[in-house]
């Protein structure tokens, strides 16, 4: 009886109560996370009253402060003012809605498209609403969170494939049921480690196995591909990909996310997404900045050549220090450290020299490999990636993680 009495009067917050790690970090000093911005133009911000060069933000076409998208959400504001109060399925529906709806599938050449209200949403949205009971997901195990949320809620059986490991994949769906309803889902460009999805091989095992294709390309749209269209046109697979996702808060300098596939498809899940039907919609200046950042990416192609030309640059330059920054292929660049605490170390020096970088530790990496996750911008100078260099060096040799020979000291 006296066990069973424990058991019913456990305080429900008591592992919130236990929860110390946090407050220990930050008495150390060397708490890096939820930073208020005082100020920022883009790739300089103004954190705790001192100016520091962001290596660290997703505004990979540095459009966040371009005074042409703040003038479309401001003409915005004073059009159809600040919320639409309702979701899009009953009074939340704007025309700017179904004429970003429409832009969106013609760039990335698909027949329809639908947004959600954010990034996360898409993917979780869009996940639980096309794989349900008796339905197989085969999800790449480095996969975003939203992904492995959307999984979970779905009723559908995941199974895990180590990343971007395409014999497992194989192995996986040789051992599936024939019958089965089945999707692979991976993001294009991960998030961690910046790397492309292997989208050609994707395609062929989807086809071989009758499964359908997924891309997560919230790192990818905007970034990487032919006119920033993605992972798939990279390889100009995009007609073999049945459905694409993406997300404003990135490339587009705004807030909110979209998929795009064939019509039938995104009319389903448009009727019949919870994540689309009962949450509010895109507030209108978000949608009028994201069709202008969508008019920019079209005209001014040299940001996405600047982009490709800055992450080569940092790539080889930080592989010349001595950093392991795995197989980046992307602006995405990590730079790992090891171990946790000298992670916060690195990232608290790195701080003091005048540069802001993510730290990022497990389980959002795997043990042992926490690492500063760096990401760059089309409107960074080549000044400001020689300073970011200059002080990753820096603070690399004063930690003992490189060496003065360009190499790693691990």
């Amino acid at each position: 009886m006296s066990e069973t009495k424990n058991l019913a009067t456990q305080d429900i917050f008591h592992k919130a109560h236990s929860f110390t790690r946090a407050d220990e970090v930050k008495a150390m000093g060397l708490y890096p996370y939820f930073k208020p911005l005082e100020a920022t133009d883009g790739t300089i911000v103004e954190i705790e009253g001192r100016k520091v060069i962001m290596a660290g933000s997703n505004n990979y076409l540095g459009l966040t402060n371009d005074q042409r998208t703040i003038k479309a959400a401001q003409d915005a504001l004073t059009k159809y003012g600040t919320g639409c109060t309702g979701s899009r399925y009953l009074n939340g529906t704007l025309d700017i809605h179904l004429e970003l709806e429409e832009k969106l599938a013609d760039f990335m050449g698909k027949e329809g498209c639908v947004l959600f209200s954010t990034g996360y949403q898409t993917n979780e949205g869009a996940i639980q609403t096309i794989a349900g009971r008796n339905d197989l997901i085969f999800s790449d195990r480095d996969n975003h969170a939203c992904i492995v949320v959307g999984t979970q809620v779905s009723n559908a059986k995941t199974i895990r494939y180590k990343h971007n490991d395409m014999d497992q994949l194989r192995k996986f769906l040789e051992q599936a049921d024939p019958n089965a309803g089945k999707i692979i889902v991976t993001d294009g460009v991960f998030s961690m480690s910046g790397t492309l999805a292997k989208v050609p091989e994707l395609v062929a095992l989807a086809k071989e196995f009758n499964a359908r294709l997924y891309l997560d390309d919230a790192h990818a749209v905007g970034v990487v591909g032919k006119g920033g269209r993605g992972s798939a046109s990279v390889f100009d697979l995009t007609d073999e990909v049945d459905l694409i996702s993406g997300t404003f808060s990135k490339s587009f300098a705004s807030l909110g996310g979209f998929l795009v596939g064939d019509r039938t498809v995104i009319e389903y899940i448009r009727h019949h997404s919870p994540a689309h039907i009962f949450s509010a919609s895109m507030p209108p200046a978000n949608v009028a900045t994201v069709l202008t950042a969508l008019e920019i990416l079209k005209e001014e192609t040299w940001r996405l050549d600047r982009l490709e030309e800055i992450s080569v640059y940092m790539r080889t330059e930080l592989e010349k220090l001595g950093f392991n920054v795995w197989s980046s292929q992307s602006p995405i660049i990590p730079v790992v450290i090891g171990d946790m605490m000298d992670c916060f170390k690195f990232w608290k020096d790195l701080f003091e020299e005048g540069v802001y970088a993510n730290a990022v530790i497990p389980p959002a990496v795997p043990q042992g490999q926490s690492l500063l996750r760096t990401s760059y911008m089309a409107s960074h100078t080549d000044s400001h990636l020689n300073r970011i260099l200059e002080a990753f060096r820096k603070v690399g040799l004063k930690h003992g993680i490189i060496d003065n020979n360009g190499h790693s000291a691990s």
